[in-house]
């Protein structure tokens, strides 16, 4: 085996962002209680979010950009 060896690549590779909680500070509720009228997540989802995987949090992006156009 030589001193050098080849690269696998995993030293340039870094691992996926993370998927960015959509809070803004904005925290109140819709006047009907169903979602944060600043992020547009239920209460569900805000407490959960913490313990959720991408894909889940990647599904609730989906569902927030509908509820906003909705709300407009």
């Amino acid at each position: 085996m030589t001193a050098e060896r080849e690269s696998d690549g995993l030293d340039r590779c870094e691992p996926p962002a993370a998927v960015p909680s959509p809070c803004n500070s904005v925290c109140r509720m819709d006047p009907d209680g169903r979602y944060c009228i600043g992020c547009f997540r239920t209460l569900d989802e805000i407490a959960g979010w913490a313990g959720f995987d991408d894909a889940r949090r990647r599904l609730i992006w989906d569902d927030l950009r509908r509820r906003k156009a909705q709300a407009a």
